[in-house]
């Protein structure tokens, strides 16, 4: 700003208040018995305060709202919201006024004014009154630059602006694990923690994916025809308080099929997060794209698209094993079934699959029996690629629970 304009007199005065939610009014009430030498006055006085809640005098609440007394602080993903009042002080008529608000952030200038227009004229003790809102995107300083020109009633064109200058800080930080399942599902925990000063009530976390997959959220309990969230009725979150949010991820049908595009996928999609704070002051914040590390399936991969949970000892029960060639080249597989110390194969060892085109699969029953009692893992499957004469071993590829069917009756 030039020196000579910040030392001119002007006519108009411009005024700027950030506009906010307004806070209970609290008090510190004062107590004593009634054998103390005070009596009754506290308590007196306390009733006598319309600030207490009446017959609730000794709670710190009251039931007055205190407008804000400072800036306070801005948080990303809030919407900041300001008053810009511009006054003629003046005894005279002011004409062209032109009120320019912009914010300027470390990447950018964006313009707030609601118009651009200029007021034609503005009478002794008129003013021009204006909001702005802009919802809060990035952290660190922001400057909100006021600049109001106007013509004076003897042609004198003057101009004068004023900076105001605050911090956005951050109010969530939110960390996020992948965990890759043995199918083509994928599981996505998003840890977040409330790194404000104040409780924040958490209206909405959720994950849009990605065009390749459907969302499941893993963070209700179903009751009957009803769900309730595992976090309760109130989903408050305390300062420094953290909560696990839990996603499965699973491809769409017409790319399931696909090998070789799924397993290329990294990006899964972003978080949507929607909170409430004083008085319901909302505020939203929206991820990057999630990314994960790619899972390595290698050539080929070995899946169990059906497996019992519990089968009974020294009884074969049935299973079904998706092979799917993941490789740029066609396959011609041979499968061989290696016996374990619990697990035994029925059926023809080192049959032929035939051939395996790039990204195709084949869903392969199998029947199989446990001669060991407990939690078994499936084991002992090997294919062998002829072309290359490459083999691919596949161990503890599930677990299944072995029970007794016998028991003994006593009499």
């Amino acid at each position: 700003m030039d020196v000579n304009q910040a030392k001119q007199e002007h006519l108009l005065a411009l005024k700027v208040m950030r506009l906010t939610k307004p806070t209970l009014f609290t008090n510190l009430p004062v107590t004593c018995e009634d054998r103390d030498l005070p009596g009754d006055l506290f308590g007196q006085l306390m009733r006598e305060d319309p600030s207490t809640i009446k017959g609730a005098e000794t709670l710190m609440l009251g039931e007055m709202l205190t407008l804000p007394q400072n800036f306070g602080n801005i948080f990303l993903g809030e919407t900041f919201s300001s008053y810009i009042s511009v006054h003629n002080d003046s005894s005279q008529v002011v004409k062209d006024i032109l009120v320019k608000a912009d914010l300027q952030t470390s990447s950018q200038r964006l313009n707030l004014s609601a118009s651009n227009s200029a007021v034609a004229e503005l009478k002794p003790e008129c003013c021009i009154d204006d909001v702005i809102h802009h919802e809060v995107k990035e952290i660190g300083t922001h400057i909100l630059v006021c600049a109001v020109s106007y013509t004076t009633h003897y042609g004198e064109k003057l101009y004068f602006r004023k900076f105001f200058k605050f911090q956005v800080l951050k109010p969530l930080d939110v960390k996020t694990k992948f965990y890759n399942a043995e199918t083509d599902e994928v599981f996505l925990e998003a840890q977040i923690q409330n790194i404000t000063t104040s409780p924040m009530f958490m209206e909405k976390v959720s994950l849009e994916p990605s065009m390749m997959y459907n969302v499941t959220e893993l963070n209700m309990v179903t009751s009957g025809d009803q769900g309730e969230s595992t976090f309760g009725k109130m989903s408050y979150l305390q300062p420094m308080d953290t909560r696990q949010y839990l996603y499965c991820l699973k491809p769409k049908p017409e790319y399931a099929e696909k090998a070789g595009i799924i397993k290329g996928v990294t990006v899964i999609g972003k978080l949507d997060i929607v909170w409430k704070t004083n008085l319901g002051e909302r505020g939203r914040l929206q991820t990057s794209q999630l990314q994960r590390m790619a899972p390595g399936y290698g050539d080929i991969r070995l899946s169990l698209e059906m497996i019992p949970d519990t089968v009974n000892l020294e009884e074969p029960f049935d299973i079904i094993c998706k092979i799917t060639n993941c490789s740029e080249r066609t396959m011609d597989l041979v499968l061989e079934m290696c016996n374990t110390r619990s697990i035994h194969w029925c059926g023809i060892s080192g049959r032929q699959l035939g051939k395996l085109s790039p990204g195709g699969f084949l869903s392969l029953p199998l029947t199989v029996l446990s001669s060991v009692q407990g939690l078994q893992s499936i084991s002992g499957l090997r294919l062998t690629d002829t072309f290359l004469k490459r083999t691919y071993e596949y161990d503890d590829i599930a677990q299944v629970c072995v029970v007794c069917p016998f028991t003994s009756n006593e009499s």
